[in-house]
């Protein structure tokens, strides 16, 4: 796609981070922009900051996990704008705990938000997508999309499942003129560490220094906003963000036997830190 003037943009969990920074590079491209998140006081945040830059925009309060919600969503947006032509399913949220430590609610939690938010936003939007000519659709995976660290399993679990549904979607809408990106961020400068829930307080150091790592070493959201755009442009299959999600990818080809050796070791190396 690469004009992207007076199309309107949706993007999922646009509250902070990396929805916050995608709606303003998307805005900045000429986009009309449809922003929801849980967060409806910070959302309202990021709608004064994009209308002070000059674009339309609506904001919607929106569980990505409800279906309801989701349904009604695509209508309002389609009934406010028009149209629908990108979407970007970017909420998403994490637990710290081992798979043995998980509540079955934590795991439908978060499963319900990184999996079935993507899952529900492709199929209420597609219509409107190809109803529109054109279309693209952004999903955001992970580097733990990649590889699968200990105590990630839930949040694994969505990013892989993710990865494996943008490849499957991508093909099935070859011919539609809809295409079709997973991204993968390494380590971003977000709140979704610091938000991550806490099973026990057994994890809590190790998610502290995790956060410390990322903002010390993190790549900032804008980088990622506007790698996402120039997927949109480019029609990009997949997009890995940052050097470690590139030695990640590349750690998987090239020792798909060991790489999850290595990446535990790395992990707990971390959390004694």
């Amino acid at each position: 796609m690469r004009d992207f003037e007076g199309k309107v943009a949706v993007v999922t969990g646009a509250a902070h981070g990396i929805g916050r920074e995608t709606a303003l590079a998307l805005a900045e491209k000429g986009c009309r922009l449809a922003i929801c998140d849980v967060n409806e006081a910070a959302l309202e945040g990021v709608r004064h900051e994009l209308e002070a830059n000059g674009a339309t925009v609506k904001a919607h309060r929106v569980d990505v996990s409800d279906r309801t919600q989701m349904e009604k969503f695509a209508s309002d947006v389609v009934e406010a704008h028009g149209a629908a032509h990108i979407l970007v399913n970017n909420a998403g949220v994490t637990v710290y705990a081992s798979f043995e430590e998980h509540d079955i609610e934590d795991l439908e939690w978060i499963l319900g938000v990184n999996i079935w938010g993507v899952i529900y936003g492709c199929k209420f939007f597609l219509p409107h997508l190809k109803a529109a000519g054109e279309g693209h659709i952004v999903n955001l995976s992970s580097v733990f999309g990649i590889i699968a660290p200990p105590l990630q399993t839930s949040y694994v679990a969505s990013k892989f499942a993710v990865r494996g549904f943008s490849e499957s979607l991508r093909a099935e809408l070859a011919e539609d003129r809809i295409g079709v990106t997973s991204v993968h961020p390494g380590a971003i400068k977000t709140n979704i560490i610091q938000n991550a829930r806490l099973v026990t307080d057994t994890h809590e150091e190790l998610r502290n220094s995790t956060q410390r790592l990322f903002d010390q070493l993190g790549t900032t959201p804008d980088v990622v906003g506007a790698r996402i755009v120039r997927a949109i442009e480019y029609n990009s299959p997949r997009v890995l963000i940052t050097k470690e999600a590139r030695m990640a990818d590349a750690l998987k080809r090239l020792m798909p036997a060991t790489t999850d050796g290595i990446v535990a070791r790395i992990f707990k190396r971390v959390s004694t830190q």
